[in-house]
């Protein structure tokens, strides 16, 4: 349950990534509200996965769920560039959490 809990939390981490551009410098009510929340929802959930997880594996896990999911939703929201670089560094943090997710015991 640790590892579905924090994938949910790496979601999250999403949520608030791309919700700091909608808040267009915390200027705009309900997206700062709305980041706010993933923000504290996200730690939240990672906290309660680290309970269960290794520190290292659930924090680099974490980020990394977040950074992927934030660079194909800058790819895909907000026109960001897609070049070969960027999707095999993408490619390389999935390689990166797998190895974690099957080296670390349940």
């Amino acid at each position: 349950m640790a590892w579905v809990i924090l994938v949910v939390a790496g979601l999250f981490e999403i949520g608030w990534a791309i919700g700091l551009k909608y808040t267009e410098g915390f200027t705009q009510l309900w997206p700062t509200v709305g980041t706010i929340f993933a923000i504290i929802a996200s730690v939240w959930l990672l906290g309660i996965a680290m309970q269960s997880l290794p520190v290292g594996t659930a924090y680099s896990i974490w980020v990394g769920v977040g950074m992927i999911g934030t660079v194909i939703l800058g790819i895909v929201l907000f026109g960001e560039p897609v070049n070969a670089a960027r999707l095999i560094s993408v490619a390389l943090i999935i390689i990166g959490i797998v190895g974690l997710k099957l080296t670390t015991p349940d």
